[in-house]
């Protein structure tokens, strides 16, 4: 193993956007593929937030889905780095090992990560450098909810929701017997390889499920000095190009199998995998990390004949997680473990003249511990049970949609070199309402307006130590209170055959929005005979605003038969301002432009993405420059069954120097440089 209201410019930029863009540009990043959620999927039927499923052009919430065929020749990035780039959308950044989403500026404990419907009982929104524990190469589908219209989810999901759908528990028999794929990939920046594996195969009513996969990558080139300018500025020292990222490293294997039973009434079925992960730590030298995970799920549904209820679903989801800090003479470090078990039941109902709604319950039960130097977060048990329901109705050419949740939250933590233990509960109480219209064919307006309450982390309470990841000394707040969220989003869907488009419009006003801010106090201790010093940032409430939008256009400029050009783009935008000035690694404006041509054997993709300087900052962080990235995508299918596609991407054409704004290591860590791609996938 190795070592209030939106400004003049947010509304302008709008609309410019708006009108002068073609079309959706999803997941572009330094490590993205160009390939993601075709314009002419904005029908498709999504899960993630309306459990009686609803076509993404008719809702109000913003969603974004990444489909089975995009993700078979998606590069082999962690989960933040695959989404980034979708509108809204940001990474972590935290090397290619470890990166969480960012949505609208949010992340951490704000933006649930789930599988399946149920969270992955891990310990990610812990520390930027703490890995999610599941990888895109795993899924089937991904769904991603931006905002806090969340309701089925908790108030956890302030933020938003990024479903990772995996597959391993069928609720259909495949056609034809069997359904699976194959899929092989390598990459020049960092000498890496992908190899994923996945089938499914019916066994008379019972259907078998068997994947696995393997990543490996080296440290990966970039195309300057990892030290940014402006930090190295800052400090007076010299920029040393160095031609790669140290410590950046990434090796994963996971192997999962499922059961299930189909019958004329529903489906049951029980799931088993292994995550097994090495990274390096690009914040220390030498530093890495492993990380293991066991994962038991369970799903079941029932569809009723007749009655007020249309099916009945259960989910149950119970995992064992040890994420281990290793230091370089190789000997463990600091160890966080989490183990524990989420359920939720769903009732649906019985669509009835367009009313479609559902309720449902929800509980969770984790232990959190860290042991170690490092372990600056006490042992933690989480208890936690909500309820919901949901309601939509939709006539002709209008409707309406609300929701109600109550959650309640116990924390029970020792802190960190203190006797006693404190006990914490919070009571939290969550709705929303929408209404929209349909004043033409293929053109749907919706406005909304939701309340959120979220229960403060075991961080955010507890946190008592030196946190290395952030360079700082951390400092949680035991008599925190619930963040609370008010946001009107207004919402556009225009699909009329050539011209597709997506538009959302959002502000949010936070009451008591937990902050993590410099105290001015240094926290000094005695390393090997040298004093080091760090900053003492304390977790404090205080108001504050977030505003912004996304949009998203696609354009069929030509078509004959088969084949199409099409224009494409997007663009995005947040503001975030508190009581104590701008909010901390708040991303930049983005900007991207596609043209595509799409063919029975082949596809084409050129895309140009934008990303603004970020000089409205925190006191505490420096400004990012802006970037433009060069990509280039293709994929040839030589047989005609299409079931082999052979694809090329070269990424950061240019080798420009990009940071992410929203990352802890942007100013001593570079985007990945020029790229070169290469896979094939079979799938059957």
């Amino acid at each position: 193993m190795r070592p209030s209201s939106l400004s003049a410019r947010s509304v302008l930029f709008a609309a410019v956007s708006w009108a002068a863009l073609g079309g959706p540009a999803l997941a572009q990043s330094a490590t993205n593929a160009p390939r993601q959620d075709e314009p002419a999927q904005l029908g498709e039927i999504i899960v993630t937030g309306a459990p009686f499923g609803i076509s993404r052009n008719a809702t109000t919430i913003a969603t974004t889905v990444i489909d089975e065929e995009t993700l078979a020749v998606a590069p082999a990035a962690s989960l933040g780095d695959l989404l980034n780039g979708t509108p809204g959308v940001r990474s972590t950044a935290f090397a290619p090992g470890a990166s969480r989403p960012v949505i609208r500026g949010l992340s951490g404990p704000r933006v649930q990560v789930l599988t399946n419907g149920v969270g992955l009982i891990d310990a990610s929104s812990v520390s930027p450098d703490h890995q999610v524990a599941a990888d895109p190469a795993e899924s089937n589908r991904i769904e991603i909810i931006r905002g806090p219209s969340t309701l089925i989810y908790g108030g956890t999901a302030i933020g938003g929701v990024v479903n990772i759908l995996d597959g391993r528990i069928s609720e259909a028999l495949p056609e034809d017997g069997v359904d699976g794929h194959l899929s092989a990939q390598g990459s020049t920046v960092d000498h890496g390889s992908l190899f994923s594996a996945r089938t499914e195969i019916a066994l008379g009513s019972f259907v078998l499920h068997l994947d696995a996969l393997k990543k490996d990558t080296d440290d990966y080139d970039i195309p300057s000095a990892a030290i940014s300018r402006r930090l190295a500025d800052a400090q007076g020292v010299d920029r040393e190009d160095t031609g790669t990222q140290p410590n950046s490293f990434s090796e994963l294997e996971a192997k999962g199998a499922g059961v299930s039973y189909i019958g004329d009434r529903g489906f049951v079925g029980v799931a088993y995998k292994e995550t097994d992960s090495t990274y390096g730590v690009v914040a220390e030298d030498a530093v890495f990390i492993g990380l293991e995970q066991q994962r038991f799920d369970a799903r079941a549904g029932y569809r009723f004949d007749s009655g007020p209820f249309r099916e009945l679903r259960a989910t149950y989801g119970q995992a064992d997680y040890t994420h281990t800090e290793f230091e370089d003479v190789g000997e463990p470090g600091t160890i966080f473990a989490s183990d524990g078990h989420e359920a939720r039941l769903d009732l649906i109902q019985r669509e009835r003249d367009g009313w479609n709604g559902a309720i449902g319950v929800q509980s969770l039960s984790r232990n959190f511990s860290a042991v170690g130097e490092e372990a600056y977060v006490p042992t933690t048990e989480i208890d936690e049970a909500g309820a919901y329901a949901v309601q939509r109705l939709d006539f002709d050419g209008y409707g309406f949609e609300g929701g109600l949740r109550y959650d309640r939250r116990s924390l029970r933590a020792t802190p960190l070199g203190g006797s006693g233990e404190i006990d914490r509960d919070f009571d939290n109480w969550s709705a929303s309402g929408a209404a929209f219209v349909r004043p033409s064919s293929g053109l749907f307006l919706g406005l909304s307006l939701a309340h959120n309450e979220r229960a403060p982390s075991e961080v955010e309470l507890f946190a008592d130590g030196l946190h290395i990841a952030t360079a700082a000394y951390e400092r949680g707040d035991p008599g925190l209170d619930s963040e609370k969220v008010t946001t009107i989003e207004a919402t556009a869907h225009l699909d009329r055959g050539d011209f597709r488009g997506d538009l959302h419009v959002y502000g949010s006003s936070y009451d008591g929005f937990i902050d993590l801010r410099d105290t001015g106090a240094v926290f000094a201790f005695d390393e090997d005979g040298e004093i080091e010093e760090f900053p003492i940032f304390a977790y404090q409430q205080t108001g504050a605003d977030f505003r912004g939008f996304e949009a998203e256009m696609a354009y069929d400029v030509w078509s004959s038969g088969a084949r199409v050009v099409t224009l494409e783009g997007a663009a995005d935008y947040v503001e975030a301002e508190t009581d104590l000035g701008p909010a901390a690694r708040i991303p930049p404006w983005s900007v991207t432009a596609r043209v595509k041509y799409a063919s029975t054997p082949a596809d084409l993709s050129l895309e140009v993405r934008h990303v603004g300087e970020q000089d409205d900052t925190a006191a505490f962080e420096l400004p990012t420059d802006s970037y433009t990235l060069v990509n280039l995508f293709g994929a040839w299918r030589p047989f005609r069954s299409r079931n082999v596609s052979l694809f090329a991407e070269g990424r950061n054409l240019t080798d420009e120097e990009a940071r992410e704004h929203a990352s802890f290591l942007k100013d001593i860590a570079p985007q990945p440089g020029r790229n070169l791609r290469v896979g094939v996938t079979y799938r059957f």
